[in-house]
């Protein structure tokens, strides 16, 4: 399902037209891209094009009117009614116009769909959640297994990320 949102662009003091959508395979490389510049500034967590084509069922887009990707999202199902909104990231020339906002609606109504309780972060800007009505929680009262992905992870056992949660 395609979505036309108009994007309100604060630098410019216009609105732009975007599309969000979910991500098909010919996106994989665009979200690969895009996700791994956010990593090596330890925003996010890398991933790499297997991941990615193993969970791009996972993601949604919004993609600029000359269709290259400038923002990604991924919604993960992660035990029953729990999920967990991961990779959210926004071409640096296109922040400041919601497009985050509108790519974890997306993730939170999907999850209203399959009818999961309970949506989950973990990030290093947990005011952009609490603007969406998700509250900090303690990391330990997560299921264990979402921690099979911070086994890997470079910063592990010294990660600073926020864990937030909201109810649905």
């Amino acid at each position: 399902m395609r979505n036309k949102i108009k994007s309100y662009d604060a630098r410019k003091n216009r609105r732009t037209k975007i599309l969000t959508r979910k991500a098909t395979l010919g996106d994989v490389k665009e979200i690969h891209i895009l996700i791994n510049k956010f990593a090596k500034r330890k925003l996010l967590l890398p991933r790499s094009l297997s991941y990615i084509y193993d969970n791009i069922r996972d993601f949604f887009v919004c993609e600029n009117r000359e269709k290259r990707i400038v923002g990604c999202c991924a919604l993960h199902i992660v035990w029953e009614g729990l999920a967990e909104i991961k990779s959210l990231a926004v071409k640096r020339s296109y922040q400041g116009r919601h497009i985050g906002t509108i790519l974890a609606k997306r993730c939170l109504n999907e999850a209203g769909e399959l009818n999961v309780d309970r949506v989950f972060a973990l990030t290093y800007n947990p005011e952009f959640f609490r603007k969406l009505k998700f509250s900090r929680t303690n990391k330990s009262l997560l299921p264990a297994k979402v921690w099979r992905e911070c086994i890997d992870c470079p910063l592990f056992p010294n990660c600073e990320e926020i864990a937030v949660i909201k109810k649905l």
